[in-house]
């Protein structure tokens, strides 16, 4: 398991559509993969679970990935969050 603090750095925070590429850039990963922020844990894969985060830009999230390819989901959902 690899555990990451990730500084979200999309301008619009995780609004519909970040949070559905988001959702497609994790579903490639066959490992088990989870976002937290203040004390609420959700699966990285489900759509409804990321938009309840509300999460704006500039704060900062916990992804966890477990699985034969997390280093791989890791790696990719970072990329994704940090860009501008």
């Amino acid at each position: 398991m690899v555990t990451k603090k990730i500084l979200i750095k999309i301008p619009t925070g995780l609004e519909a559509r970040p949070v559905a590429l988001l959702v497609q850039v994790a579903s490639q990963y066959e490992s088990n993969i989870y976002v937290e922020c203040d004390e609420k844990k959700v699966n990285a894969k489900s759509i409804m679970g990321m938009m309840s985060l509300g999460l704006a830009a500039g704060e900062e999230v916990i992804v966890s990935a477990d699985g034969p390819d997390e280093e791989v989901a890791m790696e990719n959902i970072e990329k994704y969050l940090s860009s501008k």
